[in-house]
């Protein structure tokens, strides 16, 4: 995602890949209280759907640590890629994706299998 307003857009489809790929509901969706995630289309989304929000407070990441600790790794591995092979900052956006694309194709404890085998 490029820019925070493409926020709704990318959960709709996030959501309908849920849905048809693991035949399974999305039913709460936590984050801060972000522009982007309390539009009125977007609460009006979660509503017909039957999602629940939950919003954290403003200024408390440590609520949402399991999203923070996710971004942090995605933002080491960045860097190290960023200054190991010398690219100029022009990569940062195709770094990031290939960060994210390297952790979703990494089995975790919880999950034995990576999100491309889900």
């Amino acid at each position: 995602m490029r820019y925070k307003f493409e926020a709704f857009g990318r959960f709709k489809e996030y959501r309908l890949e849920v849905k048809n790929q693991t035949s399974r509901k999305i039913k709460t969706l936590q984050s801060d209280r972000s522009r982007e995630y309390l539009s009125g289309e977007f609460v009006d989304y979660l509503k017909e759907n039957r999602i629940l929000s939950q919003w954290t407070p403003p200024g408390t990441p440590q609520l949402n640590g399991v999203a923070e600790r996710k971004n942090q790794t995605v933002l080491d591995m960045v860097r190290f890629m960023i200054s190991f092979i010398e690219l100029p900052p022009s990569f940062w956006g195709y770094a990031i994706e290939t960060a994210v694309k390297l952790l979703n194709m990494t089995p975790s404890k919880i999950v034995p299998q990576t999100l491309y085998e889900i």
